[in-house]
């Protein structure tokens, strides 16, 4: 069996590759892929593999962009942190997702699917990736003003021009405000990542970065990048060399 996993976090590709070898008792192939870009040359030189797992949002665009380049024939299934409102229309268009972040109960469901998946691709109901693609588009440019948070008794909105970052820390998310505050909203960083909109910039699994708390960028060991920050942070936030083309274009249009 062969299986392409399209991810650009290598820490979750490799623990969703683990978690695959796992699960399936025949000999089965795993390729992993980084971007659109990559999965588009890839695709043209070896053709469709029998399952895809794919990340929604890569670093240089959308995965369904992938598949309006090359229309594959062959069960996706989604890693995702979008809304109810998008895997409504991803169930419509007969594709199958799992939640970020997933569990091995999770993804043993999803593979118990594939036989079902591949009968409804063969049935010649390829799913509208073009139309998909433009919805998610249009969805992201509704950008939220604020974001929720947890304070004592309280929830309280915070307006994203007030928030630095958002951080991880003993895998629960954090606020920073440019006063210092320290607060908790009630969502996790992918959600995050999507109702900020143009504001933010995922460094890596770790933070999301506000591009007025940056001053200024210097580079890092095997050409990452260090951000330098108008804001108090003990940790230093880094940019990997994967992201880093990506995060300079950006940093001047932002």
């Amino acid at each position: 069996m062969n299986i392409v996993i399209i991810e650009d976090e290598g820490v979750v590709a490799d623990e969703l590759e683990l978690n695959i070898g796992q699960l399936i008792d025949e000999p089965v192939n795993i390729v992993q892929l980084r971007s659109v870009k990559e999965a588009i040359a890839y695709f043209k030189k070896s053709g469709a593999p029998d399952l895809i797992f794919s990340d929604i949002q890569l670093g240089d665009g959308l995965s369904f962009e992938i598949f309006v380049a090359e229309p594959v024939s062959v069960p996706v299934i989604f890693c995702t942190a979008y809304d109810e409102y998008a895997l409504d229309a991803f169930k419509a268009n007969g594709i199958d997702y799992i939640l970020k972040p997933f569990t091995i109960q999770t993804l043993y469901r999803a593979l118990q699917k594939y036989r079902q998946l591949k009968k409804v691709l063969s049935a010649d109901q390829t799913p509208q990736y073009d139309a998909l693609m433009q919805m998610l588009l249009n969805r992201e440019t509704q950008t939220a003003t604020s974001v929720l948070v947890y304070h004592q008794d309280k929830i309280i909105p915070i307006k994203l021009e007030d928030i630095a970052m958002f951080y991880l820390e003993n895998e629960i998310t954090h606020l920073l405000t440019f006063s210092g505050k320290t607060f908790y909203p009630n969502k996790n960083l992918d959600e995050l990542e999507k109702s900020g909109g143009n504001y933010f910039f995922r460094a890596n699994r770790q933070f999301l970065v506000c591009r007025k708390a940056i001053i200024d960028v210097s580079s890092f060991f095997s050409r990452k990048l260090s951000l330098n920050l108008n804001v108090p942070f003990s940790e230093k936030v880094i940019v990997s060399k994967g992201k880093a083309s990506q995060f300079l274009s950006w940093l001047t249009k932002a």
